[in-house]
């Protein structure tokens, strides 16, 4: 199905969705003029191409992310160093699914595709399930391992033909969004899919 991705703070760089690929880029009026019958997804904000996160190993095998019903005793936040291996040790099937949450942890930040050396089948599983692309490590990390990183890492422009993979962040300019951080995002396009939203 035909879909337009537009957002209110950069209607001129809409994007027109054809399955998992990248139709065309441009001013929304001229997209939907074009293709009157593509469904339309109003965003606040601007779209972006999404971001890489370095840190996937970090944030994927080296944390433990609580499952909601551990929260009495994990709380909700990332477990981390020896606590995140004792519970890793424990119980080797937590390795999965607390990837998997990492993982949607990820997406909820605009996170796209991820850089670092995966060891684990776990992660390596949650990111292929996700559709998230691997990227090159950059040679100088930024801070410490996070979901929203400084400073950002966003990846190129939207091409048509190219795969549908993006971002949208609630806030008014890309300035705001070095400023405010990967927790303003609101939706998450990976391989065409809406993989997610902001309730």
């Amino acid at each position: 199905m035909l879909t337009i991705h537009v957002a209110e703070a950069s209607p001129g760089s809409a994007v027109l969705v054809d399955g998992a690929a990248v139709l065309a880029v441009g001013p929304y009026e001229d997209l939907a003029a074009a293709r009157p019958a593509a469904r339309v997804r109003r965003w606040p904000g601007i779209l972006t191409p999404g971001l890489l996160n370095p840190y996937g190993p970090e944030l994927l095998e080296g944390c433990y992310h609580p499952d909601p019903r551990e929260a009495d005793t994990l709380g909700t936040e990332p477990v981390t160093g020896e606590r995140a291996r004792a519970l890793f040790r424990e119980d080797p099937a937590r390795q999965g699914a607390s990837a998997r949450r990492g993982v949607q942890r990820l997406l909820a930040h605009g996170t796209v595709a991820v850089a670092g050396e995966l060891r684990g089948r776990a992660a390596q599983d949650a990111v292929r399930r996700a559709g998230l692309a691997v990227g090159r490590r950059p040679g100088t990390l930024p801070g410490p391992p996070s979901f929203s990183p400084v400073p950002l890492v966003l990846l190129p422009q939207p091409q048509p033909g190219g795969p549908a993979r993006f971002a949208v962040f609630d806030v008014p300019d890309r300035a705001a969004l070095v400023r405010l951080g990967a927790s303003t995002c609101v939706a998450t396009v990976v391989g065409g899919r809406l993989v997610y939203r902001a309730r």
